[in-house]
């Protein structure tokens, strides 16, 4: 039977910071990844012009201190989301352009999210779904402007999340317009190497520590650790971290069972469904008829992209198509779904949209490893499903982005959880020189 002090749980951001902080302070570790890969939400490949291409989350905030941290530290510096140009906003086909009254009431319906989640919390807020929010809303385009701009954010359908689930996301991102700005808010840069790049980086430093192809299907907790059942035999230690997302965590077994507190933080929350594809072009040409890359169609299948193009490299196009519309892509094959997203950008980029040099796309709904993206959301009347998330299970720790309170669904909240799940383990069984017999005095 294989031992260590800490057994780790997945090795998204969260797993690989905490491994990094313990191995840091002399405690033994060891990983334990479902799958073939590390990263976790995060995951990086290379385009046909040799350029990283995010496939999952990719922006770095403009407080995200901890993420940009780790960048610097292995040689990777950020760069700012483009964002040259004006944005593109569609309409049945037509760009409507400023469209004075839907953007006053867009705006004004937004600015009283704001206010909503600065008041003090409301019980009727978690019986409320944010589509039903929207519904009450004036002027169907100003209704499917908002849903557009919403779905996208929580990347999922609007009748999935309650009001109050969407305020507790905006306070913990800093304000609607953090969670939603480029320049100063949460989608300000992007790192050289890309997000799955740098967790590649993490874990290469660690080494064989980190087991892919690895699951842990079951827990045992005894009076001295935890027993984790994997296919290749089980490892005792005296202390585990889970930081799989709720849905994926949930598939593990437990002995004794879960209590009910825990066991909401996996019936009581979704996880997002989300669509990405990059296409990958030698030059972001969109720029030269003077258009950022940044679209929102009211009614088109592709609700919204955004230019992610490297500084000094090719042009990069990505959609992000979340809940329904993702699911009609389901339905379509690879060369028809390819077309689809293709064709939406070429009504308004140009016939030029149509031939990238590489095309990348991934639903994460369909990732047995995740179960979808970006984070696990408290369902309606479950608001407080996440509450106590990261609250230990005598010797689990639990961590992943869901579990923090402040950037959570972004990759610095993984981060930060990770520090967080591995601080608690060292101050409660101390670092290997802390349980060396200490001479005595006198």
């Amino acid at each position: 039977m294989e031992e260590t002090t800490v057994v780790i749980v997945g090795a998204g951001f969260a797993g690989l910071t905490a491994a990094r902080v313990l191995r840091s302070r002399g405690v033994d570790v060891l990983m334990l990844e479902s799958a073939n890969r590390v990263g976790g939400r995060a995951f990086t490949v290379r385009s046909n012009a040799g350029s990283p291409v995010d496939l999952g989350g990719q922006w770095i905030g403009h407080d995200h201190a901890r993420v940009t941290a780790l960048a610097a530290e292995f040689g990777m510096s950020l760069f700012r989301t483009a964002s040259p140009g004006t944005p593109l906003v569609v309409d049945g086909g037509r760009r409507i352009g400023s469209a004075p009254l839907t953007m006053l009431s867009t705006g004004l319906a937004l600015l009283r999210l704001e206010v909503l989640s600065r008041l003090p919390f409301r019980t009727r807020s978690d019986r409320v779904t944010v589509a039903g929010w929207v519904a009450r809303i004036p002027g169907s385009r100003t209704r499917r402007f908002l849903d557009v701009i919403l779905s996208e954010a929580l990347a999922c359908d609007l009748d999935q999340v309650s009001v109050g689930a969407l305020m507790t996301g905006l306070r913990s991102a800093g304000g609607l317009r953090v969670m939603l700005g480029t320049a100063g808010g949460a989608q300000e840069s992007l790192i050289s190497g890309g997000a799955g790049g740098l967790a590649d980086a993490l874990a290469t430093e660690l080494g064989p520590l980190v087991q892919l192809n690895r699951p842990a299907t079951t827990m045992t907790r005894t009076a001295d650790g935890v027993l984790v059942g994997t296919p290749s035999g089980p490892v005792r230690a005296i202390r585990a971290i889970v930081t799989a997302p709720p849905l994926i965590a949930a598939a593990i077994r437990h002995e004794p069972p879960l209590p009910a507190e825990r066991l909401l933080v996996q019936t009581g929350t979704v996880m997002g469904t989300i669509y990405k594809a990059v296409a990958v072009y030698d030059t972001p040409f969109w720029r030269e008829n003077g258009y950022s890359g940044e679209v929102l169609d009211l009614s088109g299948p592709v609700p919204v992209a955004f230019d992610i193009s490297p500084a000094d490299g090719p042009g990069h196009l990505c959609v992000l198509v979340p809940g329904r519309s993702a699911r009609a892509l389901d339905r379509l094959s690879a060369e028809d779904r390819r077309n689809t997203v293709l064709g939406s950008l070429a009504d308004h980029f140009g016939a030029r949209t149509m031939n990238p040099l590489s095309w990348h796309e991934k639903s994460w709904h369909h990732d047995p490893h995740v179960g979808g993206g970006y984070s696990a959301l408290p369902m309606p009347g479950a608001l407080h499903a996440l509450a106590h998330a990261g609250r230990p299970t005598g010797p689990i720790h639990w961590a992943g982005t869901e579990t923090a309170p402040r950037w959570t669904g972004y990759l610095e909240g993984a981060v930060r959880s990770g520090e967080r799940a591995a601080g608690e383990i060292l101050a409660e069984i101390g670092t290997p020189r802390d349980r060396e017999p200490q001479p005595e005095v006198g």
